[in-house]
């Protein structure tokens, strides 16, 4: 089964809950304003909430109080609600995958720390949309999801990495495809933005060429986050090709202080996305 196919199997099974559909709706439709938006967001309660707990989080820093849904959708702009809202959409289509078959607690782990290693970098490299990335990040390795659910044998073979071989390998061995593409099949068949989808497909710097500055963060945060998620045997920057970041002006310091800005932020960013947050239902 190709990327594809999964991606197709995946979407009548994990399904995105309405009001992530209604606020594209509103976001693609030029004569919505953005009161039409924050009533779709106020529609649902777990949402809402989720929105305003994101918006007075760390990941934006407000110095001041963001207390209604209004107010956060013009703070944030809209597209980056939208952001929000599909990075809370997808946590919950996806809260029903058997937890024997994988660690979800370390899957959400890598996730938020991805997500904050990408919105780190764009805001230091001044990238559009930073949010976007942040979701970007979030999402990039949910075709693990997808497999688990279907091939649950398969995902434990692929989950064997170690110091001699990476998880992307192990995917192209047992799979013949990645996480990553599957991943991406599955953003686009939903259809969230091309953005996104192809950011999450090109992760790999081993495998696909960045075309634009989101894959290059991507490139960097997946490695960066792969090596910070197993110290035990990756060490340092042990998948870090430094054509990685001397591509974007970065030096080994920069890395270091995203690291370290993304140790200090992951327990509280992971408390609004992971599936086990009860504050998430």
């Amino acid at each position: 089964m190709n990327a594809l196919e999964c991606a197709n199997q995946a979407v009548d099974v994990f399904v995105l809950p309405d009001a992530v559909m209604r606020v594209k709706e509103l976001i693609d439709d030029d004569s919505a304003s953005m009161q039409d938006i924050a009533d779709v967001v106020n529609f649902d309660p777990a949402l809402m909430s989720q929105v305003l707990r994101v918006a007075n989080s760390a990941i934006y820093n407000f110095p001041k109080s963001i207390d209604t849904v209004s107010k956060a959708v013009q703070v944030i702009g809209s597209n980056s609600i939208y952001d929000l809202v599909v990075g809370y959409g997808v946590s919950k289509a996806f809260g029903s995958v058997d937890p024997n078959v994988i660690e979800l607690d370390k899957y959400w782990e890598k996730s938020v720390t991805c997500a904050l290693l990408c919105k780190y970098l764009a805001d230091k490299l001044g990238a559009e949309e930073p949010e976007r990335l942040f979701v970007s990040g979030l999402l990039h390795n949910i075709g693990e999801l997808v497999v688990v659910q279907f091939q649950p044998e398969m995902a434990a073979k692929c989950a064997q990495y170690d110091e001699s071989v990476t998880p992307e390998a192990l995917q192209q061995q047992h799979l013949s495809t990645t996480y990553a593409q599957i991943g991406g099949e599955l953003i686009a068949a939903w259809g969230l933005p091309e953005s996104i989808a192809q950011t999450i497909k090109h992760q790999h710097f081993a495998y696909t060429e960045a075309k634009n500055l989101d894959e290059k963060i991507m490139q960097l945060a997946y490695v960066l986050t792969l090596d910070n998620s197993h110290p035990e045997f990756y060490a340092g920057n042990a998948n870090v090709d430094p054509e990685m970041y001397d591509r974007l002006n970065l030096d080994l310091a920069d890395l270091q202080a995203a690291l370290d800005f993304t140790n200090l932020q992951a327990l509280s960013v992971l408390a609004l996305f992971s599936p086990s947050s009860a504050s998430i239902y």
